[in-house]
């Protein structure tokens, strides 16, 4: 089957054969010709099998009938994370080049005023993540009474991530009568209840078992025990014995992702990074980088895990054990895309006992353990210059030695000093005259200095002789007594 059998337009085919591609895979296959006959839709299938294609490609031909009005989106596709949403509006902006379809992108982390002009205009596709989308409504921004398309994309990592509730709010306040296409990796139960209260009647196409990994990836248990250390340790010694062309690292922790990129780059890896904590134009420019083949490893959180579609991923590692079951079939579906083959090594410590059992449980097959005795030592590097005093985490025996030497020829190779001439003697200095003592005065001889406007003391004022009472005579004083 080719794409021309799926009924799309003449342009929407020459868009798709100009991007390189001539059969459809499986999901579009099934997908494609029933998204066009107006119906809801649930597919499930395994991540890298070309879901976003799958809505993409007869989105377009619905929505090329028609004009958008102000604040007015015609469709809607919600997408849990910002790199997913940016993704799905390149797809629309190759496939789209022969359709005169206006597109808005409603993410958090850039500017509100650029997105609520694009609404302003009137838009075809909206493509958003629920955060933002709730703000800008609340705003009064937007209105989604004429929005006869919805898409929820990645719909089990919409759960993940707490954003059913606002879903849910979105599906009251679209028309009843709108069509619903739904896409997921996993069916877990309240993502079939959300089915069952927002879609009418959907056909369901699963392409392959939920939760089922690619079978053209090899994957591989990597047992360490140890510390931090040794886990970095043994992932430089499977990067530096594979084929690595470009590998995405994942890990569970940010602060993890940070000082293990620190790591790799010291040793001389072109590594990146991405995760939560960074703001949106550094989150694309890494991708940018990387898919530029500037840096050929990108250490990331599950924020990259989801749906990123990245050409040439040869190897991922998961450097932490995923926490829930579900996470391992996103992250190891980065490599082994559109049929190519790849690899997936796990670092596994034995707290990791129980996450294992449960993925192995989900995806119902045993990994293959590969033990670290039987990868062989790479050859020696010269390793990038690291700062004084070496790393807290790293044991001194590690760390390079000075080349020990004979002491007698370390001091052979010191340059000498120039011999400095002998000193004359210093010429004696002469006796100088002892002063003559001063004699000392008598306190007494001092001259007193008075100061003529200083007031004098009380003692020393002259307030007149004292001839006893100075005051009037009392009356009874001057009573004699007659005799």
């Amino acid at each position: 089957m080719i794409f021309a059998d799926l009924g799309l337009s003449d342009e929407l085919l020459a868009a798709v054969t100009d991007a390189g591609y001539t059969e459809p895979t499986p999901i579009q296959a099934a997908a494609i010709p029933s998204v066009l006959m107006m119906r809801d839709m649930i597919g499930i299938a395994q991540t890298g099998t070309g879901k976003t294609a799958s809505f993409v490609l007869p989105m377009i031909d619905i929505l090329a009938h028609g004009r958008s009005r102000a604040r007015m989106p015609r469709s809607l596709i919600l997408e849990p994370t910002r790199e997913l949403a940016a993704q799905v509006a390149e797809n629309f902006e190759k496939y789209g080049k022969n359709h005169k379809l206006s597109m808005a992108l409603l993410i958090g982390g850039v500017s509100m005023g650029d997105q609520i002009k694009a609404l302003e205009k009137g838009v075809d596709v909206l493509i958003a993540t629920p955060g933002r989308l709730m703000d800008l409504f609340g705003r009064g921004n937007i209105l989604l009474t004429g929005c006869s398309l919805l898409v929820i994309d990645e719909a089990d990592r919409m759960l993940d991530m707490g954003f059913i509730p606002d879903i849910e709010e979105i599906c009251t306040k679209l028309p009843a009568n709108r069509q619903t296409l739904l896409f997921s990796a996993t069916m877990p139960p309240p993502i079939k209840k959300l089915a069952d209260k927002f879609l009418n009647n959907p056909k369901r196409i699963e392409v392959s078992r939920p939760a089922s990994t690619n079978l053209n990836i090899k994957q591989m248990l990597v047992p360490v025990s140890g510390n931090a250390f040794k886990k970095r340790d043994a992932l430089r010694r499977l990067l530096a014995v594979e084929d690595v062309k470009t590998a995405i690292i994942f890990c569970n922790r940010k602060t993890t992702v940070r000082e293990l990129n620190k790591s790799l780059k010291r040793h001389g890896f072109r590594s990146g990074e991405i995760h939560g904590d960074m703001e949106q134009p550094q989150r694309l420019a890494e991708l940018d980088l990387f898919k530029k083949g500037e840096i050929n490893i990108l250490v990331a959180s599950d924020v990259a895990a989801r749906g990123l579609d990245i050409k040439g991923v040869s190897h991922v590692f998961n450097f932490d054990a995923p926490w829930h079951p579900d996470d391992y079939v996103h992250r190891i579906g980065r490599t082994g895309r559109a049929g190519a083959t790849g690899t997936a090594y796990t670092l596994i410590t034995s707290e990791d006992a129980e996450n294992i059992e449960n993925i192995e449980k989900l995806t119902g097959q045993t990994i293959e353990r590969l033990k670290m005795d039987d990868v062989p030592e790479p050859a020696a590097a010269e390793e990038a210059p690291r700062r004084r005093g070496g790393r807290r985490d790293e044991p001194r025996d590690e760390r390079p030695r000075r080349e020990e030497r004979p002491r007698e020829e370390r001091a052979a190779e010191r340059p000498r000093r120039e011999e400095r001439p002998v000193r004359g003697e210093r010429p004696v200095r002469e006796e100088r005259p002892i002063r003559e003592e001063r004699p000392v005065r008598a306190r007494d001889d001092r001259p007193e200095r008075i100061r003529e406007d200083r007031r004098p003391r009380r003692e020393e004022r002259f307030d007149g002789p004292d001839d006893g009472w100075n005051g009037p005579v009392p009356s009874f004083l001057n009573v004699t007594l007659g005799g």
